[in-house]
């Protein structure tokens, strides 16, 4: 596969992650204290860092067809989840996600929060949050540059693909100093889950055996596919929606 695919696909994946470990981080940091903060946030990258060492070198000593088998799995089961939650998003069959809310939610909860001094950090709350917040979506950005890195043999383009994200979200989170709102959060769920689940398709199936016609190349028919699907769905649910809409006033009529 062509590096630029690999490091889109995991640059959209991983603003994603980045977007909500940021409205934690500022919520923390505007509300309470910054040096706690930054403090949690800098203890959750060093575990990050820990973290990938131990696991990288490790998934890479695994046979390449169980690893395709089993990574093509996991990415095709959390894509679909991806994909799922996008499409009753997009039909209004589930709220939307709300930055703006969750950060709000965030900084009531930090206002609220008694004020701790303990182990050397100043604001316990603080830290912690930061450290929960970076360590939670930071795993699931690890696991993205290990097994997309891992199975394309181009780690090199994955985390290029992750460090960017990270460092376009950080810049303009602290040029506005606030949630990004305006990301369209809900169509890049949706696209990363249409990528997650193509690749997580294409990956299983060539573990399991199945040669695909044009190698790397059949992924060019796999992932419209896979989008024409999820298109279809968004198209299925808006039309029952509609024709919920329509019958709604004439039974009413009925009724009457």
């Amino acid at each position: 596969m062509n590096a630029l695919p690999l490091i889109l696909t995991v640059f959209i994946a991983c603003v994603v992650e980045a977007v909500e470990a940021l409205t934690i981080v500022l919520a923390t940091g505007i509300t309470r204290e910054w040096r706690s903060t930054f403090q949690g946030m800098a203890a959750a990258l060093l575990a990050l860092a820990v973290i990938t060492a131990a696991v990288g070198p490790a998934v890479s000593e695994l046979p390449l067809t169980a690893l395709r088998v089993v990574v093509g799995a996991l990415l095709a089961v959390f894509g679909l989840q991806w994909l799922r939650k996008a499409v009753l998003r997009a039909t209004g069959y589930q709220a939307l996600h709300d930055e703006a809310s969750a950060y709000l939610r965030e900084v009531a909860a930090a206002e609220a929060a008694a004020k701790e001094a303990r182990r050397g950090v100043t604001d316990w709350y603080s830290f912690t949050l930061a450290f929960k917040g970076v360590l939670l979506e930071g795993l699931e950005v690890v696991f993205i540059v290990i097994t997309f890195g891992d199975n394309q043999k181009d780690i090199g383009a994955a985390v290029i693909g992750a460090a960017a994200a990270i460092i376009v979200v950080t810049i303009v989170g602290i040029a506005v100093r606030a949630p990004l709102t305006k990301v369209p959060e809900n169509w890049m769920k949706l696209a990363v889950g249409v990528m997650l689940t193509s690749f997580g398709t294409f990956w299983g199936a060539e573990g399991a055996g199945v040669r695909w016609p044009g190698n790397d190349a059949a992924l060019l028919v796999v992932i419209p596919a896979v989008a024409l699907v999820a298109a279809a769905c968004i198209l299925w649910l808006n039309s029952r929606t509609a024709a919920r809409t329509v019958s709604a006033p004439q039974s009413e009529v009925v009724g009457s």
